[in-house]
């Protein structure tokens, strides 16, 4: 094992584009003792070569984490290299997520199986290995990227919606479960449509290309959202103006948002061009496409400051 670091040890799963890599970003922009040390972690090894290339500051070997979630051998792996390279984990960030636009007949069974795989079966890998350790070290974070669509149904998206309803009820139970470690925390930041690739690297049977539906925050009001987890923990922090009034639209009035969302879906979400059924970055990363942006915002949107770390072991 190597010596201590003097520095709270995060580790961002899924930290090669999108929220995760904007996280990434925010957490290396910290300043002050206590500001932590960047570990990302990914499935794919030229994808974490490029994304530790483009973070503004050093990500060398050792911050790099070669990591499939849904391979609970690779997770607890994983785990005990960061231990071992570092000598403390604090905190872990999971934003990966694949999607997959389709009705549950179009989309091939292996496609759909790890779409849910990954958020569901990932998050449990991780919490698996994880809580245990924070439990014996007396403190840690979890924070879990959901989706507004762990709280509501809609079309057409299938196997992105059953992953994340299934992640928001893990995510619910596993904060029961720490109830009893006051400094063990398990958070879930839901965000509506964001700025970021999954888009396009969706895979896509519905006939066209998906669309983030309106209103789009930035990646990195996500990722605000989640450093403020990591240093001040909640149970369930929702990022968007639509995702309140949709979850209880939805709640309130049942019948009227079945009625609405096919439509919805159609004009705002499945409006891209035409395309042939493809399998996206489901199954095998894509590196070409990946990002913090897809394009959606313009670019510096939303953005908030990165202030100052306020880390210690144990805070509330």
């Amino acid at each position: 094992m190597h010596s201590v670091s003097t520095r709270p040890v995060v580790l961002v799963v899924g930290g090669t584009s999108g929220i995760g890599l904007a996280v990434a970003q925010r957490l290396g922009a910290r300043d002050g003792a206590d500001a932590p040390h960047v570990v990302l972690a990914s499935r794919d090894r030229v994808s974490l070569a490029r994304a530790a290339a483009s973070l503004p500051f050093e990500v060398g070997p050792e911050q790099q984490v070669e990591l499939d979630v849904t391979d609970a051998a690779q997770v607890e792996r994983a785990v005990e290299r960061v231990l071992d390279s570092h000598g403390r984990l604090d905190a872990v960030v999971t934003s990966a997520q694949v999607m997959a636009y389709g009705a549950v007949e179009q989309v091939p069974r292996e496609v759909f199986e790890h779409v849910v795989a990954t958020a569901v079966h990932g998050t449990a890998n991780l919490a698996r290995t994880l809580l245990p350790l924070f439990r014996s070290q007396g403190h840690g974070s979890l924070v879990v990227v959901g989706s507004q669509l762990g709280e509501i149904p809609v079309p057409w998206m299938s196997s992105y919606v059953t992953a994340k309803w299934g992640q928001m009820g893990l995510v619910r139970s596993l904060q029961l479960e720490v109830a009893d470690a006051p400094h063990v925390h398990v958070s879930l930041v839901s965000p509506g449509a964001v700025d970021t690739p999954i888009y396009a690297q969706a895979a896509s049977y519905a006939g066209s290309a998906g669309s983030a539906p309106p209103p789009v925050v930035s990646a990195d009001r996500v990722a605000a959202a989640v450093v403020d987890c990591l240093e001040h923990p909640r149970r369930l922090v929702r990022v968007g103006p639509a995702n309140g009034p949709g979850v209880l639209a939805h709640r309130l009035a049942p019948a009227v948002y079945d009625r609405i969302a096919p439509l919805l879906v159609r004009l705002v979400v499945l409006r891209g061009p035409a395309l042939p059924d493809h399998g996206g970055n489901v199954l095998r990363a894509r590196p070409d496409g990946e990002g913090v942006s897809g394009g959606w915002t313009p670019l510096g949107r939303l953005r908030r400051p990165a202030g100052r770390a306020r880390w210690k072991r144990g805070e509330r």
